[in-house]
Formats: C-alpha cells, sequence, structure tokens
C-alpha cells in the first residue's frame, strides 16, 4: 500500500486538544490533527528515503520557540492561527534543502521564499462558507487566546495510506536538546 507524508510540529497537548475542540463545533471531520507545517508533502516520497537526512538534521538543531498567534487568512478560504518563529523557518529551510523538491512542488506547496508557518484552522474546501469562515475567525480570537508560546523538541511525520482520508502519525523525531 502506497501513502503520502509530511512533516509537522504540534503543540502541546492541551492547546492542541482545545483546538480539536473548538474545530469539530464547525465540521465533522478533520484530516489531521493541529498540527504547524514544516514540510509539505513534496519530495518526501513512499521508499521513506529521506527519513534518514531528515534525523541527522534534527541531531543538529537545537530545541527553539514558537509563538502562536491571532488568526489570518489565506486568501479569503483558509482560516488559520499565525506562528511566528525565525528557527522554526530556519529549519524548514534544511529540510527543503535537504529533500530537494522539484521546483514545481516547492512553489504547489508554498515552500522555502513563500513559506508561512501556520496551523490551519479551516478551509472552505473542508466544507464551511465564507460566512461561516469569518464566524469561526471571531470565535477563534476569543476561544484560543490566549495563544500559547511554546518549546519544540521534536518534529512529526504524518502518514496517509492510499485510500484513508485523514493523517495519522507515523514517527516522532527528536531535535537536540542538549544547551
Amino acid at each position: 500500500m502506497s501513502a503520502e507524508y509530511f512533516i509537522g510540529i504540534v503543540p502541546p497537548e492541551c492547546y492542541m486538544e482545545r483546538v480539536e475542540h473548538f474545530r469539530e463545533k464547525w465540521m465533522d471531520h478533520s484530516i489531521v490533527e493541529p498540527h504547524i507545517t514544516l514540510k509539505a508533502q513534496g519530495g518526501l516520497s513512499p521508499d521513506r528515503n529521506w527519513i534518514e537526512p531528515v534525523r541527522k538534521i534534527c541531531e543538529n538543531v537545537r530545541t527553539f520557540s514558537i509563538q502562536v498567534s491571532e488568526p489570518a487568512y489565506f486568501g479569503d478560504h483558509v482560516l488559520y492561527l499565525r506562528v511566528h518563529s525565525e528557527d522554526l523557518v530556519r529549519l524548514h529551510k534544511y529540510i527543503v534543502r535537504e529533500i530537494s523538491p522539484t521546483d514545481e512542488q516547492v512553489r504547489k506547496y508554498f515552500e522555502l521564499d513563500d513559506f508561512v508557518p501556520h496551523l490551519t484552522l479551516a478551509k472552505e474546501a473542508f466544507g464551511l462558507s465564507k460566512r461561516e469562515l469569518v464566524e469561526m475567525e471571531k470565535a477563534a480570537s476569543r476561544e484560543l487566546s490566549p495563544f500559547p508560546k511554546f518549546e519544540v523538541e521534536f518534529i512529526r511525520i504524518y502518514e496517509r495510506k492510499t485510500g484513508l482520508d485523514r493523517y495519522e502519525p507515523f514517527e516522532d523525531i527528536y531535535l537536540n536538546t542538549r544547551a
């Protein structure tokens, strides 16, 4: 069975549960747990030969902080929480350069110079109307604040097997925790 992969960062468990509970008020089903995408699908081949180079990068990257903040949009059809961290952007670039996706994949998945760290709340493609997204944005500002700042200690690889409609955690890779 073939699979698709991407790499993300998960917020602390208590905040992840808040976001999941918040999403459930608006949608029946999400395709993945709340996360911040670090590396999209492009170049993450089913043979998994890219995992070991990602492990090596993580061995040399120290833990770092992320600040989640207010809601924003991509266009008017994707609602997300902003994420601020220069270290996250640097790690994204290291991994993308190591994986070497095609230029077309980099453009398709908004990587490298087009990378915007974020935690997706909902998309119009999930069946929500523009009006519902606006209502969700207002509610997010109230219900999901205070927005957390947290230390990233590991990254998570997600896998979606062919024929399934949900990405599941596949493997966690820890960063260098030595001071």
